[in-house]
């Protein structure tokens, strides 16, 4: 199950604000809602209006055809909406776009085109290490800590759909990296540091849970709560962490910034669009960030070069 974790800020690592590779302030949400609010704000009244006048008619006429039409179709259009707005929050919508997307021809593409790569990623001048794991060598890491108050006796019996986790601590950090792109060859600059805008569509893996009858605290995980000032007594924990280490596959999608001999990969100037998936019921999406997703999950061989 998909949550979407890129537009929580609360409890941000701020280590390295200032240093090269982007820090969980820059990493979020960077896209629009497919449902602005302002169209809630007219279809509600549109929809409340015409089951009036439904109410009016069959009181009057007493035919009920219109008021079962307007009811069934009131329940498609929230259902509709409620769909979308759900696949935004787990992010369905960019993994589709991202998945079903060709790779690009990075010989043929031009400056300024978005575009898509999936290649072999490898560090740049500087390589990022997981916060808990302290797994070397890496382009992209990221940390989340997750509590659950309350009775905490019995949620402990419920699969982890059922309870409520609360974001408790975030940590997320990218740097620019390079991906060899297994189409072309071509080894491209990935402008993911400096702050820059980027949604990272990475799984984290579940590292620790005290939903267990022994709920004892590691000493590596105290030491790790201590070293934030993490305070989480009688409290559930689940710790997830998630990275992409170099040698591994990855896709990278954004505008093509081909200047001065090098090609480089960069968030794009001006947002673009998904486009609409109608056989999933999917509205477009516009996004103004670079997508970064592991290619691994889907059976990318490293190392693997195309024709």
């Amino acid at each position: 199950m998909r949550r979407d974790k890129h537009f929580v800020t609360l409890g941000e690592t701020n280590d390295s604000a200032a240093a090269s590779p982007s820090s969980s302030s820059a990493i979020q949400r960077r896209w629009r809602d497919p449902v602005p609010t302002t169209l809630l704000w007219v279809l509600i009244p549109l929809l409340l209006a015409g089951l009036g006048v439904s109410v009016f008619v069959l009181a009057v006429v007493h035919n009920a055809l219109l008021f079962v039409g307007i009811i069934v179709l009131s329940l498609l259009v929230v259902a509709f909406l409620v769909w979308n707005l759900i696949a935004t929050r787990s992010n369905r919508g960019l993994y589709i776009f991202l998945d079903r997307a060709p790779d690009s021809d990075l010989r043929t593409a031009t400056d300024g085109q978005i575009v898509k790569i999936t290649g072999v990623a490898s560090c740049g001048d500087i390589s990022l290490v997981s916060s808990y794991e302290k797994v070397a060598r890496c382009v992209y890491t990221s940390t989340l800590l997750y509590t659950c108050t309350g009775w905490t006796s019995m949620l402990s019996y419920f699969s982890d759909r059922y309870i409520r986790w609360e974001l408790a601590h975030l940590e997320r950090q990218a740097a620019d990296f390079y991906i060899t792109d297994a189409k072309s060859g071509t080894r491209v600059l990935v402008k993911a540091g400096n702050n820059s805008k980027m949604v990272p569509l990475i799984e984290e893996s579940v590292l620790v849970s005290t939903r267990d009858n022994n709920r004892e605290i590691s000493l590596t995980l105290k030491k790790w709560l201590d070293e934030r000032y993490l305070s989480v007594d009688s409290h559930l924990l689940r710790l997830e962490e998630g990275h992409v280490k170099e040698g591994r596959g990855i896709t990278a999608m954004g505008m093509l910034s081909k200047k001065n001999g090098t090609v480089a990969i960069v968030p794009p100037s001006e947002p673009f669009s998904t486009g609409c998936f109608r056989q999933y019921f999917l509205l477009p999406i516009e996004i103004d960030a670079l997508l970064l997703k592991s290619s691994d999950e889907n059976g990318f061989m490293p190392g693997r070069v195309g024709p």
